[in-house]
């Protein structure tokens, strides 16, 4: 399994885990391949090494592991672009492209079971940590929306709807990690390239 190879490169690129994170990592592999509903915390425990009573001393029921993984992706997609909303000094083609770089390497890095597991597991949260998640979703979209706003006023992007476009970019690279293999024909690198070409041709104004 793809996921088994990712979780011994990051084993491998790493000297130490917290406890938190060995949890965390572990979890997010047996979610994927076993499902939440059918992952217990026994199961859990098990593949950490732990006894299930240590589990609880980190995590107070399954749930928040889940939400703690959904979060610490999202906030791992939005740190290295938060400071791009609103800045004057890096123009909106190249904000873009962070963007959809860093978003790319995430999706298709080491943490790619737990970006697999992002569109079923909302459904899994209570409706409190859903909306929490839903919020962080919405802050990168708004990122988006911003830069690419930006690049309309400035002349390098057509008249567009952000929206739409700032929906697309995020969908084109999510689908990604269902197909993308790092054996396959292109780079992670020649697929970044690709995504910003594709997205870019399509929103540059002819007028640069």
């Amino acid at each position: 399994m793809v996921v088994h190879s990712l979780f011994a490169e990051l084993v491998m690129n790493r000297t130490s885990y917290t406890t938190r994170e060995v949890i965390l990592l572990k979890s997010s592999i047996l979610f994927w391949e076993k499902g939440y509903a059918e992952t217990s915390m026994k199961d859990i425990a098990s593949s950490c090494g732990f006894r299930p009573a240590n589990i609880y001393n980190y995590f107070c029921n399954k749930e928040t592991i889940l939400f703690e993984i959904l979060k610490d992706e999202m906030e791992a997609i939005l740190k290295p672009i938060r400071k791009l909303k609103g800045d004057a000094s890096i123009n909106p083609p190249d904000a873009l492209r962070k963007i959809i770089e860093n978003h790319v390497r995430l999706t298709l890095g080491v943490r790619r079971s737990s970006m697999l597991l992002f569109d079923v597991g909302l459904g899994y949260l209570s409706k409190k940590n859903k909306k929490k998640i839903i919020q962080l979703r919405d802050e990168y979209d708004e990122i988006c929306r911003e830069i690419l706003t930006r690049g309309i006023q400035m002349g390098f992007f057509r008249k567009i709807d952000v929206k739409l476009v700032a929906f697309s970019v995020a969908s084109i690279i999510a689908r990604s990690r269902m197909w993308f293999s790092p054996n396959g024909k292109y780079s992670v690198d020649e697929y970044i390239d690709f995504i910003y070409d594709f997205i870019t041709r399509g929103i540059i104004s002819m007028r640069r």
